[in-house]
């Protein structure tokens, strides 16, 4: 209680700077969300939180599910950054209510929680908030925390605030963690081990529906000249890493003059920075957000909202950012599942085990800098035998590790009135 009075005093201290930020981005458009003022609900709802983009695609197949599963209700979907409401509208448009999520004070929370009235609340990954976990249990309204999951590095930080997180954990119905690994940190921390569900990954469970099948790969001819042309892709970069990519891609086109590169940064505020950046190297450059794609180029900057699934389609070769700096990487099943080898750098403790599963059946390969990087893509561009190879292995480990989804429904159908 103490704890969490602290925690409440703190955030409201901070909240001026929060909204000046908020203002700054120039994400302010929908602030009363974040204040927890929504218009009041009659039916039944099924809350589930995505934080941002990649939280949004991951729950992707469970929205799907808990439309058919549940008709009766309504599926709420909150986002905490810009980027992940604009991934929730483009992916599930009218199907779905969207809000932001309030900010976490008692007041705000508490609000929210009076005008949606959800059944549940459906948590993906591990975006836990003091005040809405407990305004949640205040209200009988079980928090299932899905896709979970808990670096050594995340479980350290929590550690520094373990009575605010051991209080945050009581207040939780269930947390479905991706394996046992993680799910053991979380009782370490305070977790009641009856409260603990090891459902396995349902970043597994990715579909490709036939549209995003048939634009990859009318971009893939297009872009490589029918597989004529060295075509790879660096996606979800960060600062830091694009000066390195960029080096590569020129050594790598020492080898294959014609090679291309298809450059996704994982942040809109970076792209105008990073193509800029890009310009500077002398290649020829373009925007994926021109309306006409020019026929030459080297370098192409993917600028747009909700392509990239298929712009990882259209790629041979795969690169996933977030790696090469200690950010902890981002979700390389959504190029593995397209049957293309994936590289990243050596920084991987968001996806640990995913990885692991990757290295060891040869469907990853993990380089250490540009260098590294640039060697690895011209031994696969000059042996496609190969490359061929590491690709079925990688899309082999994302078929065989399915089914997490189930598991998971399990879980959401046992906390369900």
């Amino acid at each position: 209680m103490l704890a969490r009075i602290a925690y409440s005093c703190v955030y409201g201290l901070l909240l001026p700077l929060i909204v000046l930020r908020l203002i700054w981005r120039g994400h302010a458009a929908r602030w009363q969300e974040r204040f927890g003022v929504i218009p009041k609900h009659d039916r039944p709802i099924i809350w589930l939180h995505a934080v941002s983009v990649g939280e949004t695609i991951a729950a992707a197949p469970l929205v799907k599910a808990l439309q058919a599963r549940y008709p009766e209700y309504h599926l709420c979907i909150t986002n905490t950054t810009a980027t992940g409401s604009a991934r929730t509208q483009a992916l599930f448009g009218d199907s779905v209510i969207h809000y932001y999520n309030p900010y976490d004070l008692g007041l705000f929370v508490g609000r929210f929680l009076n005008a949606l009235r959800p059944t549940i609340c459906i948590v993906m990954e591990t975006e836990l908030w003091p005040n809405l976990l407990h305004h949640c249990q205040q209200r009988g309204i079980p928090v299932l925390v899905a896709n979970a999951r808990l670096s050594a590095k995340s479980a350290t930080g929590y550690q520094k605030v373990a009575r605010l997180c051991r209080a945050m954990l009581e207040d939780v119905y269930t947390i479905a963690a991706q394996n046992r690994r993680d799910g053991e940190r979380f009782v370490e921390l305070g977790l009641a081990e009856d409260k603990l569900a090891v459902t396995g990954s349902i970043k597994f469970d990715l579909d490709l529906n036939e549209e995003t099948r048939r634009k990859a790969t009318d971009l893939r001819a297009r872009w490589s000249n029918e597989q004529q042309t060295p075509l790879w892709i660096a996606a979800s970069t960060h600062k830091g890493e694009d000066e390195i990519i960029l080096l590569a891609h020129q050594r790598l086109r020492q080898r294959h003059p014609g090679a291309r590169l298809i450059l996704v940064p994982r942040h809109p505020e970076r792209f105008d920075s990073v193509y800029q950046l890009a310009c500077d190297s002398g290649m020829t450059v373009v925007r994926r957000s021109t309306t006409e794609t020019p026929d030459q180029w080297d370098v192409l900057l993917g600028d747009t909202m909700g392509e990239l699934l298929s712009l990882l389609g259209s790629a041979d070769i795969a690169f996933i950012g977030g790696s090469l700096v200690p950010n902890g990487g981002h979700n390389m099943l959504e190029a593995a599942v397209w049957q293309i080898p994936v590289l990243s750098g050596p920084h991987l403790f968001n996806f640990q085990e995913i990885s692991e599963l990757l290295i060891d059946a040869g469907g990853m390969t993990v380089i250490e800098d540009g260098k590294a990087l640039a060697e690895q893509l011209t031994l696969w561009f000059d042996c496609p035998a190969q490359r061929s190879q590491a690709g079925e292995a990688a899309a082999a480990i994302v078929e065989a590790n399915r089914g997490a989804l189930e598991k998971l429904l399990g879980c959401i159908d046992r906390a369900m009135p």
